[in-house]
């Protein structure tokens, strides 16, 4: 098989999955996303907080120094909310934001989103929850320039 007609192949599959979902659908989950990333520049707790179920766990893999092991390093949604509060976004400058929502895969009442930000990539697991489409588990990990930063 020609390598570029796999290319085509698999660039016309993620276009139909999303299909699958209403518009409604896809607009929700991106504001979702967007509440979440814009939040966090604007230091808007209440963008965050609805951006977020209350059960939200955020995770990175990190490397201890004293052991050299990796373990995972966890936050909640309070924790979260709370550095948003506290205006953590609001350090980066306008010019340095990044804000690229890329919705990965819909099946149902769950989502995949990939989101950009200026320092750091979150993948976010988007649950429709009541009819609210809400942050679950978020998996992120720093850009290469500051992935020294990360370590405890």
């Amino acid at each position: 098989m020609n390598p570029r007609h796999g290319l085509l192949l698999v660039s016309l599959a993620v276009p139909a999955a999303l299909q699958a979902q209403s518009a409604a659908d896809s607009s929700s989950i991106r504001a979702t996303a967007l509440d979440y990333v814009e939040g966090w520049y604007e230091g808007n707790p209440e963008r965050m907080g609805r951006a977020v179920h209350p059960e939200l766990v955020k995770r990175i893999v990190v490397t201890d120094t004293a052991t050299k092991r990796t373990v995972l390093d966890n936050m909640g949604a309070s924790a979260l909310v709370n550095g948003t509060r506290r205006g953590w976004g609001k350090d980066t400058p306008k010019g340095r934001q990044q804000k690229e929502v890329t919705i990965l895969d819909v099946f149902g009442n769950a989502a995949s989103v990939k989101a950009v930000m200026a320092e750091w990539i979150d993948y976010l697991q988007i649950a429709k929850v009541d009819g609210r489409w809400v942050i679950v588990n978020v998996l992120w990990e720093m850009k290469p320039k500051a992935k020294n930063e990360r370590e405890r």
